[in-house]
């Protein structure tokens, strides 16, 4: 297990112009969410689901990583073994500053990429920006099952959560960027942690700033060298 951990959130890809579903503007504004995001989603509201999804796809292939993704690809490629970076966001962005899919952990699935609904195939594919239908008009090659986006609807259950558990519970070095903390609770791993970072734009009613050593609030890519330095001095004075 990692010693530093990073999790990261909406407000980190915010400042690469990809809006959160809790904005009231662009593509959110829309669509219901409890008819495009719920687990019953692909049974109930199949087509119009699909169609967001796809729209959302193509609305993240122009966007760029920005530097706060880029500090922390990079401080990942120099301590490959000491950072584990998990990220609630489905996009590529992270992936776009240089990380591959062992890099990192994509707590709530990945965007680009869509998967057989069948249990016993769930196969995956990578479709980067294209529309789901573009795969077998919309079924799996190899089992003829409706394909899905590959993400975590609201209600499912979320099996990288088991990964982010473990990874909390070794961890030495605690950091939260651009998260509410309503999705994922963060008090209690900030509380045990000695060292711990929140940086978030602005309070939240869901996060005691008071249980972190460290509290920034200002954008991620205004606080990224400063907390890349104080992960280097952290993992230095391990060794």
């Amino acid at each position: 297990m990692a010693r530093v951990v990073v999790l990261s959130g909406a407000g980190l890809s915010a400042q690469s112009g990809i809006s959160t579903f809790r904005d009231s503007d662009g593509l959110w504004e829309n669509y219901d969410l409890s008819v495009v995001c719920d687990a019953s989603s692909m049974v109930r509201n199949k087509n119009i689901t699909i169609e967001f999804y796809d729209k959302r796809r193509e609305d993240i292939s122009d966007k760029k990583a920005n530097h706060a993704h880029k500090m922390l690809a990079q401080i990942k490629k120099k301590y490959p073994n000491d950072i584990a970076l998990i990220t609630q966001n489905v996009d590529d962005l992270f992936e776009k500053a240089g990380l591959s899919d062992d890099e990192l952990i994509h707590l709530h699935g990945y965007l680009p990429q869509i998967r057989c609904q069948n249990k016993s195939c769930e196969k995956i594919y990578n479709i980067k920006y294209d529309k789901l239908n573009t795969i077998n008009k919309g079924f799996c090659e190899l089992c003829d099952t409706q394909l899905r986006p590959n993400i975590i609807f609201f209600g499912e259950q979320a099996p990288m959560y088991e990964n982010l558990h473990n990874e909390l519970s070794n961890c030495e070095m605690f950091i939260v960027i651009g998260t509410s903390g309503n999705v994922i609770g963060v008090n209690n791993t900030a509380a045990y942690v000695k060292n711990s970072i929140l940086n978030n734009l602005e309070a939240s009613n869901a996060i005691e700033d008071e249980l972190f050593s460290k509290v920034i609030y200002d954008k991620a890519t205004n606080a990224i060298d400063e907390i890349c330095d104080d992960i280097e001095e952290f993992i230095s004075a391990k060794e």
